[in-house]
């Protein structure tokens, strides 16, 4: 642990992380609490700004995949933010204007951008954390979410109450600015001489990046998997807000306080993983994690007790952190770094897809039939999820493509 924080790379990853967490969390309730205030609390204008988030991802990190493996990481994060920054100054230039409505046009151009930030942090983990700290480094950075989860809502809340939707929206900007001269301290040239430029067309290396998942059983398992938290999580997700106001009662606002009770078992789920990781039985601890992940949505659905409610978002979040960092590890792991890119750019937007489709479909759904119906739908998706656990967690790491051609010639050689 201590070599990873003497880890200049990880150290800047991390602190540009931070900075754009606690952006994205201002931007988040500002957008969610300004819709939901001009729209009158309608379940379908909540559901679609979630699912116009979404809706770049599913087109966009396909090509963001691709080229996190043809460009320099660190210019792709740079411009990324400085993109991101320049985005949310137009979302409040339309806002200011009075076309309240265009903010989900708006919002979709910001969204864009970030899917070529992500696939190029995944490659200079990659590049420049050693394997053995992966586990580690992952550890560190979902315990940043968890904790952004648990404070970032209220920061944002405290933001858009005491500054408005304006100030919010800049404020954003500014962090991201801030990120974006962090990173100039990365290292300027990759390391290895095999990722100092991708060989080949962008479209054969996306269909190169699909034929390389489909090679191999537990990265479909792993596709599979974030389908299926794609669709459930797709459904609850812009109806959380109800759980608040229709089942407990209270007010629309009462909602960072529930979120930041996830946040909370994010963290410890985070630092448990972190410092169990090398001795946990990985199948039954994803199963388990899928299990009482299913089980909380739909208990939270039923619950009208805030007691109740609020000990299944803890559940949740240690669920969902043992999921996400046990994963984390498989995906750099077990892919070669020359796909890391293609492969984290071709399962995001199957996540992100399926997150979206359901995301549409979430307010209509509820309309039609109950927050109850909706939520267990959601549970019974996500249960779905652990079918291929074991096909995941018993996979070793695959050759790269030059390994296995060599062997190829081996064998045709004999």
């Amino acid at each position: 642990m201590k070599e990873l924080w003497r880890n200049r790379v990880f150290l800047i990853v991390f602190s540009s992380d931070v900075l754009e967490n606690i952006g994205i969390w201002i931007r988040n309730m500002a957008l969610l609490f300004f819709v939901m205030e001009v729209s009158g609390n309608n379940p379908i204008a909540v559901s679609l700004l979630t699912a116009i988030e979404l809706v770049p991802i599913l087109f966009f990190s396909i090509i963001g995949g691709a080229l996190a493996d043809r460009w320099n990481p660190k210019r792709t994060m740079i411009s990324a933010n400085l993109l991101s920054a320049v985005s949310v100054i137009v979302i409040a230039t339309i806002i200011w204007g009075g076309s309240w409505k265009a903010v989900f046009f708006a919002t979709f151009i910001s969204a864009i951008v970030s899917q070529f930030s992500q696939p190029a942090s995944a490659k200079m983990f990659k590049q420049h954390v050693p394997p053995d700290q992966v586990g580690a480094a992952i550890s560190l950075s979902q315990s940043v979410n968890s904790l952004f989860i648990l404070f970032g809502p209220i920061v944002g809340t405290v933001f858009y109450q005491s500054f408005g939707v304006y100030l919010s929206l800049f404020a954003m900007a500014a962090l991201f600015l801030i990120s974006a001269l962090m990173l100039l301290g990365l290292p300027s040239r990759q390391i290895a001489e095999a990722l100092t430029q991708a060989r080949g067309t962008l479209m054969a290396q996306i269909k190169d990046g699909f034929s390389y998942i489909r090679k191999y059983d537990h990265l479909r398992g792993i596709l599979w998997m974030f389908v299926m938290l794609g669709l459930g999580s797709g459904l609850i997700n812009p109806l959380e807000v109800f759980i608040v106001t229709d089942r407990l009662q209270l007010s629309k606002e009462a909602i960072q306080w529930f979120t930041a009770l996830e946040g909370v078992g994010m963290l410890l789920g985070g630092i448990l993983a972190s410092a169990l990781h090398g001795q946990l039985n990985g199948k039954r601890v994803i199963h388990s994690a899928f299990f009482f992940f299913a089980a909380s949505v739909v208990i939270e659905a039923l619950s009208t007790s805030v007691l109740l409610t609020a000990a299944m978002r803890l559940f949740t979040g240690v669920g969902l952190a043992f999921l996400e960092i046990l994963l984390g590890m498989k995906m750099i792991n077990l892919v070669t770094e020359e796909y890391i890119g293609r492969v984290n750019g071709t399962i995001a937007p199957f996540f992100v897809g399926t997150m979206m489709i359901s995301s549409f479909a979430a307010g209509p759904l509820m309309q039609a039939t109950s927050l109850i119906a909706v939520f267990s739908v959601a549970g019974l998706l996500i249960l779905l999820g652990s079918l291929w656990v074991g096909s995941i967690m018993d996979a070793v790491t695959v050759p790269s493509t030059k390994e296995a051609e060599r062997e190829e010639n081996l064998l045709a050689k004999q």
